[in-house]
């Protein structure tokens, strides 16, 4: 009873029950692990978690669109590389510029996120089943345009300008550029005609279509847009970390998903909150960040991802069947 009138609150409606929870969250998280570990409340250790928040939330976002039409994508994190690599090979040999190559990685994101949306909305293959498919072609186009070879984008004071888009000095300038992204994303999402179709969508297709709606043109764009941010977070990664490897990626679909549906957005569709990916994506970068802290490695965040996930789904699942 004292839970339902706190969720009737027009204040909490306002903010959002599920994201004022995410929040306290992600607060508690911070005061544990700041008094677990010595120093991590100092900036090298909020440094390094912006920047794995950086390109994460990019990911989570554009993957919020797709999912919010009931799709789903699987090859984020792979095309993620897929970018980064194919237009850091063509800087470093060939000799593209770089505000060209930084280019080519959003092109190369937008291509997928259209090769994915057509064969999902136009020729009706399944979504995971084209996911799975472009998250192996993404590993085998990046190999062989590199030769599967690393590759390692310049630093700062050698031409690498782009870095000064994640931070200056130690002022973190990505998480104005991020959250600017999220607000245009929050906006398409919830105050355009294409958002209120792709939600619509998720929520119930036949009754769009029947309505004289396009379905497919929106459905398609929801995958562009993944793909025009999945490229944005491959310019974020190299931001960050300098070299990328052929062949790897796959580790951050999980995160992305988990930071997405976290954050309140349905695996069914016709429910998302930009808002809610957010927190949920500063939860999982302060989450790996505190893991290797306390001395554990990368294998722990796996598996509390994996159950982060299940329950969120779980819930998302229960939410669905109290409502209807």
């Amino acid at each position: 009873m004292i839970l339902k009138k706190i969720k009737e609150n027009p204040i909490v409606k306002k903010l959002g029950f599920n994201r004022i929870v995410l929040t306290g969250v992600l607060i508690l998280m911070y005061v544990i692990l700041s008094c677990l570990v010595n120093n991590f409340a100092g900036m090298p250790r909020v440094m390094s978690a912006l920047n794995y928040a950086y390109f994460l939330g990019f990911l989570s976002l554009g993957v919020t669109f797709v999912i919010a039409t009931g799709g789903i994508d699987f090859s984020i994190g792979p095309v993620m590389f897929c970018c980064a690599l194919i237009s850091g090979y063509s800087l470093t040999s060939h000799g593209v510029p770089m505000g060209l190559s930084l280019i080519i990685s959003i092109v190369v994101g937008v291509i997928f996120g259209a090769f994915n949306g057509y064969l999902v909305a136009y020729q009706k293959v399944p979504p995971f089943i084209v996911s799975m498919a472009s998250m192996n072609i993404a590993k085998g186009v990046a190999s062989v345009f590199t030769k599967t070879q690393s590759v390692s984008w310049p630093q700062a004071a050698k031409g690498g300008w782009f870095r000064y888009f994640v931070k200056v000095g130690k002022v973190p300038v990505g998480i104005i550029v991020f959250f600017a992204v999220a607000i245009a994303c929050s906006i398409l999402l919830n105050h355009t005609k294409a958002g209120r179709y792709m939600l619509s969508l998720g929520s119930n297709r036949e009754a769009v279509r029947l309505s004289g709606v396009d379905v497919k043109k929106w459905e398609m764009l929801a995958y562009v847009i993944c793909g025009l941010l999945v490229g944005i977070a491959a310019i974020y990664f190299v931001g960050a970390y300098t070299t990328v490897q052929p062949g790897y990626g796959d580790q951050y679909n999980n995160e992305a998903i988990a930071g997405c549906v976290m954050g309140g957005t349905s695996m069914a569709g016709g429910l998302a909150s930009i808002g809610g990916t957010v927190i949920g994506v500063f939860i999982i970068a302060l989450l790996q960040e505190g893991i290797l802290a306390l001395g554990f490695t990368k294998d722990y965040q796996l598996i509390i991802t994996g159950i982060i996930v299940i329950c969120a789904v779980y819930a998302d699942v229960m939410a669905r069947r109290r409502r209807n």
